[in-house]
């Protein structure tokens, strides 16, 4: 039974078209729950109440999970319940009334741009690779692209006539997302020099999306985060840096320059202003460190 409405909801999710990679997330989450649920003898996964929701919350306290893990789970159990309710499977979300542990608010991590301009320089692009790995990095950092969203990109959705790229976001939320020069070069680099060497190795000529990986097929997330660990390696940089990172960086980086908020919530494809608003937030603390270090009278007395 539990597998079942388990597969069930997999398929909605599917029909919402959710991520593979957030699919992923509720699985091992409600799988943790069903689990749990299994070995204390509650019964199935439409047996649940408020008591068990509260037993499953303690639950995850004592295997001493992170708070943004628990709350994780505890959002995608009331999400599932949901879609339990809605389906008539159950009266009441169990998950309701249970409170999720509040959140420590951390400023996104982003990267300096002279720290992307060496990035930048410790890519050989000489080489097939090199000139796509320095289109993703340009793709990644010029228009502030999530790592799913770059892996979706397909030849169709690039319109060099107008320099944009139509980018498919979370939600199925399309937007358009202007390209700068060096973006744009950047691409028919790779384009004209590296993917038709790349697809050379595969059976599949007539792949639509746009990067794909040294043996031909489409580019995965997983993919682009080993290509930027490859990409740290090279550089004089001793930093960690994934793809949101990035995307981090080019939002800063937009508000450090004098972008306007809204026009940065738009090309992030945020829905709320205030998802927005926490660059802000770093875009002052990066402002009062440069205040602090070059004005001559805030300087330190050696």
């Amino acid at each position: 039974m539990n597998s079942t409405l388990i597969d069930e909801f997999v398929r909605y999710l599917e029909s919402k078209n959710y991520s593979n990679h957030t699919i992923d997330s509720y699985i091992r989450d409600i799988n943790t729950l069903s689990s749990f649920i299994e070995s204390e003898g509650f019964g199935s996964l439409t047996d649940a109440n408020d008591a068990l929701a509260r037993f499953f919350l303690g639950f995850l306290y004592e295997k001493s999970y992170s708070r943004r893990t628990i709350a994780r789970k505890i959002s995608s159990a009331r999400t599932f319940y949901s879609y339990l309710r809605n389906e008539s499977y159950i009266d009441n979300n169990p998950f309701d009334t249970l409170t999720i542990p509040k959140l420590e608010k951390k400023n996104p991590r982003f990267i300096y741009e002279t720290e992307i301009d060496n990035l930048f320089k410790g890519i050989d692009t000489s080489s097939a690779k090199g000139k796509r790995d320095f289109a993703i990095l340009e793709t990644l950092y010029g228009c502030g692209l999530r790592v799913s969203e770059l892996c979706g990109l397909t030849l169709k959705d690039l319109d060099f006539y107008q320099n944009l790229i139509l980018v498919h976001g979370k939600g199925s939320k399309d937007r358009f997302v202007p390209i700068h020069s060096n973006v744009v070069d950047s691409i028919n680099d790779y384009l004209n020099y590296s993917r038709t060497e790349f697809l050379a190795r595969s059976e599949n000529f007539n792949e639509e999306k746009l990067f794909v990986n040294f043996k031909g097929t489409a580019l995965t997330p997983r993919g682009v985060r080993v290509i930027l660990n490859s990409i740290i390696e090279k550089s004089s940089e001793n930093i960690k840096l994934s793809p949101h990172m990035l995307r981090h960086s080019f939002a800063t980086h937009l508000l450090n320059n004098g972008a306007d908020l809204r026009s940065v919530q738009e090309l992030l494809g945020h829905s709320h202003l205030s998802s927005t608003q926490i660059y802000t937030q770093v875009s002052k603390e990066t402002l009062k460190e440069s205040y602090m270090a070059q004005h001559p009278r805030a300087r330190k007395k050696e």
